[in-house]
Parts: C-alpha cells; sequence; structure tokens
C-alpha cells in the first residue's frame, strides 16, 4: 500500500516503523527535528503541514490510506477531510485521525465519514476502556474485548505459590468456552498443548467467551476479591473518562487532580466520585487518603515520569496493584521492570487500528500483546475466504497461529478440529508475527 503519514511524532514514527518494510510509507511534518529521526527509517519525508492541500494533491493520485497523527486534532480532521476532497473517486481510499478532545468523539473509535473521515480514534478513551477492562478481573493485568463485547481476552500471571505451578494445562479446570491460548515465558513465547508444564512466573493469556471468563481470575489468583477501593491520579480525559465507566460499580472511588477548575467540573459530572484538589506525588496526602488501603491505583497524568513516581510511592505506602499510563511507547516493559504492575500506552490503540486498516478487508479486530511480540486478530469470514467450508483440522494453518473462538450466529465456543467455518462467522486468531502473512492469505 501507499501510506501518507500526516505527523512524524512518537506515535506516527512507530506507525512508520511497524510499516515501512512492505509498505510504500511517506512522512509529511512541520518539525525539522521529527523530519530528520523519520529520515532514518527507508520512507519519503516532506518537510511541511500536512493539511497544506497543494502538499497533499501531489501525493494522492495512488495513496491508498492517509493517517493523520499530529499533535492538533485540528489539523488531523482538516488533513483527512481535504484528502477525501481531492483524492480520485475512482480508487479505494481512506483516512483515519488521531483526536483528543472529547468535543469530537464521544467513544474510543468512530467514524466521521460525512466529514471524510473513515475512522476517528481516541487514544485516551481507548485507554481508559482498557484499563477498566483491567479492572473487571482484579488478578488480571491485562484485557481485551472483541466481537462486539461476546469474547474476552485476560493476562494472568501465576504466582510462585500458585496450586497450578508444575501442573500440565490439559489439568487445568477451565470452561469449554476458554482456552489458553499463549504463555510468556521469560522472552520465550509458547502455543500451549496438553501435556505443557506451568511455571512460576509465567504470563498466562487467556481467551473465552465473556461470560464465562468472569470467575476465571480465581483460578490464577487463588481468590478474587473485588475491586472496592479506587484511587485515580490526574483527572484529564484519561482519569475522568475512567471514573466515568466504573462509576456504576459499587467501588469507592477517589481522584486527585491539582487543577481547581478541573476539580469542580469533575466533582459536578460525577456525584458519587470523590474530587481531592492536590499532588499524586504529595506523601502526606496519599497516606492520608488511605492510598495504603487501596485495591488499586491508578496514575494517568500527562507525564510518563510522574506516573512512575506516583506508582511506586503508592506502592510502597501498601497499595494492592497499580497500573500506570506511559506515553512513550519504549516506557512500558520499562516501567513493570521496577515495580508497576500493569503500564498502558494510549498510542497502542492508535497504532492498533492503522495495522487493522493495512491488513485487507475482513479484519474486524487487532490487538498487540506483550509489546509486539504476538497478536489477536478478529476476523469475519468471506465466501472467498480459503478457510470457508473446511474442517479446521484440514486447514494448513502455518506454526505459530491458533484458531481461539469462533462467534456462529451470536454464539461463542472454542472450535474443535471438525468444525467447518462458515460464512459470516467471526473468528479469533492467536498469531505470531511470523505467521500472519499466512494467515491473512487464509482469510482473503
Amino acid at each position: 500500500m501507499k501510506i501518507i503519514i500526516v505527523g512524524a511524532g512518537e506515535v506516527g514514527y512507530h506507525i512508520a516503523s511497524s510499516l515501512y518494510l512492505n509498505n510504500d510509507v511517506i512522512v509529511i511534518d512541520n518539525d525539522e527535528d521529527a523530519c530528520a529521526r523519520a529520515d532514518e527509517l527507508d520512507v519519503q519525508v516532506i518537510h511541511g503541514n500536512g493539511a497544506n492541500i497543494s502538499i497533499l494533491g501531489k501525493m494522492l493520485n495512488d495513496a491508498d490510506l492517509l493517517v493523520a497523527v499530529t499533535g492538533s486534532d485540528e489539523v488531523n480532521i482538516v488533513a483527512c477531510t481535504a484528502a477525501k476532497l481531492i483524492a480520485p473517486s475512482y480508487r479505494p481510499f481512506k483516512t483515519m485521525a488521531r483526536v483528543t478532545n472529547p468535543d469530537y468523539i464521544d467513544r474510543p473509535v468512530a467514524t466521521r465519514t460525512q466529514i471524510g473521515i473513515d475512522v476517528m480514534i481516541c487514544p485516551e478513551l481507548s485507554l481508559a476502556s482498557e484499563v477498566a477492562e483491567i479492572l473487571s478481573i482484579p488478578s488480571a493485568i491485562d484485557a481485551e474485548v472483541f466481537a462486539d463485547g461476546k469474547i474476552k481476552m485476560m493476562e494472568f500471571v501465576v504466582s510462585e505459590n500458585s496450586d497450578l505451578v508444575d501442573k500440565n494445562m490439559k489439568d487445568l479446570d477451565l470452561s469449554d468456552c476458554c482456552i489458553v491460548s499463549a504463555i510468556y515465558r521469560q522472552s520465550d513465547i509458547i502455543i500451549p498443548h496438553g501435556n505443557d508444564v506451568i511455571h512460576g512466573h509465567d504470563h498466562v493469556v487467556v481467551i473465552g467467551k465473556s461470560d464465562a471468563m468472569a470467575n476465571i481470575g480465581t483460578l490464577f489468583a487463588g481468590h478474587e476479591d473485588n475491586v472496592s477501593r479506587i484511587m485515580i491520579i490526574g483527572g484529564g480525559t484519561v482519569g475522568f473518562y475512567l471514573a466515568k465507566l466504573i462509576e456504576k460499580s459499587h467501588a469507592t472511588i477517589k481522584i486527585i487532580e491539582k487543577d481547581l477548575d478541573r476539580c469542580e467540573f469533575i466533582a459536578e459530572a460525577l456525584p458519587k466520585v470523590l474530587v481531592l484538589k492536590g499532588n499524586g506525588t504529595d506523601i502526606n496526602l496519599l497516606k492520608e487518603e488511605g492510598v495504603q488501603d487501596m485495591d488499586v491505583v491508578i496514575s494517568v497524568t500527562d507525564s510518563d515520569e510522574k506516573n512512575l513516581l506516583c506508582a511506586l510511592l503508592s506502592k510502597q505506602l501498601g497499595a494492592k496493584k497499580v497500573v500506570v499510563r506511559a506515553d512513550h511507547l519504549d516506557y512500558v516493559p520499562l516501567f513493570e521492570l521496577v515495580g508497576v504492575d500493569r503500564a498502558v500506552s494510549p498510542r497502542e490503540a492508535t497504532i492498533n487500528e492503522v495495522l487493522k486498516l493495512t491488513m485487507g478487508t475482513g479484519i474486524e479486530a487487532l490487538t498487540m500483546i506483550e509489546g509486539e511480540k504476538a497478536e489477536i486478530i478478529e476476523y469475519t469470514a468471506s465466501s472467498s475466504s480459503k478457510v470457508v467450508g473446511k474442517p479446521l483440522k484440514n486447514v494448513k494453518f502455518p506454526e505459530g497461529a491458533l484458531v481461539s473462538m469462533v462467534v456462529h450466529k451470536g454464539e461463542t465456543f472454542v472450535p474443535r478440529g471438525n468444525y467447518i467455518i462458515k460464512e459470516g462467522d467471526r473468528v479469533l486468531i492467536f498469531s505470531l508475527p511470523s505467521a500472519h502473512q499466512e494467515v491473512e492469505r487464509l482469510f482473503k
């Protein structure tokens, strides 16, 4: 594909680095330093305004996708709208805009085709939704939903003293509607079989029917206490939207925010939430507000360094679990290495949406897990898909890929070897990057 990326900041650079090997990538940015960094990749770099029609017009004749991810919502929207207006109508062309202002979007991902935007994404809302899913199963360190909420993926860590240690996979007491799709062991990724043995500190990825996943945490944690006390540090877009998502639960929620006007806004909008004006790095404030008794502390300010400091302070003072926002993707593994239970990046959601647009038709959702070591892809099988009409045992799936779940006419289940995929089935695949292209060919 020929892909135009407007904005060469952290997100634009990571998108370009993920795509340039297999696509013709053009990067546009006003900032000379950002352009110089992008120029290190094998991509065409243009120094200029990505919303400038004269610049766009020179490259849209044979373009397939424009992704606008500058730091300005308005520039991103204008770039997409202008590109749609001047792109040739005789060939498929898609646009995607990243926005941060909730006035433009009220959910993580939306379409705004009336103004020329095929996909509009708010990474902050996506991050808040991901954290809310993690909170729904206290022992989970990661969570994603697929197939309109019918399927859920959870990642758990097996503790050293867990009863699961040294057990064979086939001896796990899992529901028929759940499957262990992967084990991460240090730097290795294992697609498990029945005789594989579970070790302490293994990261186990479980995929299953959402209803059946409700009590799955007890298998890995030994017990599953409800999250009843939550502290959120930072009342910006992420903190506010997260509190709004979980306000209906029975949890006691406290938000610490340093800006008085923002505090007043949140207190008025969310009357069940206790809003405190203060700094999340203030040890006395944290102690006074009972951080030592919190089931989870979530730090989502706009500073990665402050988020890390708040999380480590909270953990040291006795908080059971800490979750932090990390805008820099490279910080995610580092934060978890020094003691953070879960670091989440709003930029991952944007990159996943772009990758989904570049991977052909039929892909409904795509999620990278453990950085970019593996991916979970949701396909809708079409009449032309090579997997349709054959028992799964007769389909030559590549090594490194596993069919985890199928949704057929609203029914969700783990498919067996005799199951025949039908047109319209929603199929969830766990795949290593090395197997992705072969899997994609099967669903074309």
